[in-house]
């Protein structure tokens, strides 16, 4: 059964939360600060937060210069995961991965079948790797920001879960890289 573990030390994460939107104002992004405050209330510290517009050349902009920031392990995006055709969240992050990590979404799906049935078919979150960076990208909505951190992200970001979390692993992220 996988549970934290006490003798393992906490390492706290530097995570940066973009959200993507036309419309979403500092003042307005509920999304983006429910991932906030989950980030905190975990022990991580949130190294950096932005707006960017649903496009391309400006969510891949974001977050190359992020993946280049020594001081961010983490990027969590909030929107522009859906159908519709200002929705590019997941091409964007297409664009930088190194390595994709295909779980994340269909872990996230299933997750989200649980509470909103057959509507979770329309989110494409994605997740994976860049620069040693882990890139997750999340549906728009605070429920889904809800969803992905209390059910996927706060224990895979935990040091102390076990059997494995993605924190013991950022060492090794660069290894081919160097």
């Amino acid at each position: 059964m996988a549970k934290i573990k006490g003798e393992r030390a906490f390492l706290p994460v530097n995570i940066a939360v973009l959200t993507v939107s036309d419309t979403r104002t500092p003042a307005t992004d509920r999304s983006g600060q429910t991932l906030a405050e989950r980030i905190e209330k975990a022990g991580h510290r949130v190294a950096a937060r932005d707006i960017v517009p649903d496009e391309k050349d400006a969510v891949v902009a974001r977050l190359k210069a992020w993946i280049a920031d020594a001081d961010i392990d983490v990027v969590i995006a909030t929107g522009g995961t859906g159908v519709t055709g200002r929705d590019i969240t997941p091409e964007a992050f297409q664009a930088v991965y190194e390595k994709d990590i295909p779980g994340f979404g269909e872990l996230f799906r299933w997750l989200s079948f649980q509470k909103i049935k057959t509507s979770t078919i329309q989110s494409r979150a994605t997740a994976g790797v860049a620069g040693g960076t882990y890139l997750f990208a999340l549906p728009g909505s605070p429920g889904a920001c809800r969803d992905a951190w209390d059910d996927i992200l706060v224990h895979q970001l935990d040091s102390r879960f076990k059997p494995c979390n993605f924190v013991e692993l950022m060492p090794r992220l660069k290894e081919r890289l160097e």
